[in-house]
């Protein structure tokens, strides 16, 4: 009996598919300009909130609101903002929440992901499938207010950290990565005589640098970015973060609240624009991701695509 195998059949005129195809001029320029333009998009409203916050009295009232082409230059809203007030407070009790509470998810992510991570650990199907089904059922707001307060976490900081303390998604992405390491060079540490914690803090976390670093990444920027349990718990302004005062001044429109001495510089303005001051703090929660994000972006690229489903 003869085996026939259908040969693939070949294109006409033996043609690549379109992903493959060399991009003409035509496409290039083409492309040239649409990346362009998302790249303008993206970037002219930043540069009108700089521009924005350094901008004089007189530049703003000239522009009628955001001013785009700089004329004078005026950084006494950056010196108001930090002189003292509501606003270098709740800066200050983000940078403590964003520190203190991505300490405090990576290493629950990672104890909870090396433990998942090994088949042979205690209840290891169960409490695995009760991380995953927080992907499909939500307990809703009313159950985790009450959880927060029976707590006696109501208007303290640890309600900021611990009811988003572990992110699902990111212990299956961490899981996942240290189910790649090889088990033989765990199984020759255990041979060694090496116990559990030496194995995961001098071995699997060295070679874990790429996800926790992206990991940690995530946590921050959640942190820093997050103002919802601040509305829902924090009945203090003095214990407000950063972003729940922007959402207090943007968003409901108030003027910022700036209590300390004035400012007393050589070619700064004692009482810069309430417009100005609203910008600063725009740019004051945006620099914090744009600094980290360089450090971490080598990792960022492996540390996205462990994980991901393999074809």
């Amino acid at each position: 009996m003869t085996t026939v195998i259908a040969s693939r059949p070949r294109r006409p005129g033996n043609r690549r598919p379109a992903w493959e195809e060399k991009a003409t001029p035509v496409g290039q320029v083409l492309k040239g300009l649409v990346l362009l333009a998302l790249v303008l998009a993206v970037l002219f409203p930043l540069w009108a909130v700089v521009v924005t916050s350094l901008a004089s009295r007189q530049t703003i009232d000239a522009a009628g609101g955001m001013v785009v082409v700089p004329r004078e230059f005026d950084p006494s809203a950056y010196f108001t903002i930090f002189n003292g007030g509501q606003i270098s407070r709740a800066v200050w009790i983000s940078t403590l929440v964003t520190a203190g509470g991505t300490a405090v998810s990576l290493v629950l992510t990672v104890l909870a992901a090396y433990g998942l991570s090994r088949p042979g650990s205690v209840a290891h199907r169960p409490l695995l499938f009760l991380f995953l089904l927080t992907f499909l059922i939500y307990p809703g707001l009313v159950p985790s207010y009450l959880v927060v307060t029976s707590l006696g976490l109501k208007d303290s900081l640890w309600s900021l950290i611990l009811p988003t303390a572990i992110s699902a998604f990111n212990l299956v992405v961490v899981r996942a990565f240290f189910m790649n390491v090889p088990s033989e060079l765990l199984d020759s540490a255990r041979i060694d005589g090496a116990g559990e914690w030496y194995i995961l803090t001098r071995i699997v976390l060295p070679l874990s640098k790429a996800v926790v670093a992206v990991v940690g990444l995530f946590y921050a920027v959640g942190y820093w970015n997050a103002y919802f349990n601040s509305v829902l718990y924090i009945d203090t302004s003095d214990k407000w973060p950063i972003q729940r005062v922007l959402q207090t001044y943007i968003l409901a429109g108030q003027s910022p609240s700036v209590t300390g001495a004035p400012v007393n510089i050589p070619g700064v303005t004692a009482y810069p624009p309430t417009l100005a001051v609203k910008m600063a703090v725009v740019v004051v929660t945006v620099v914090p991701a744009v600094i980290v994000y360089p450090f971490v972006q080598r990792h960022f690229t492996k540390g996205v695509i462990t994980g991901a489903v393999k074809g």
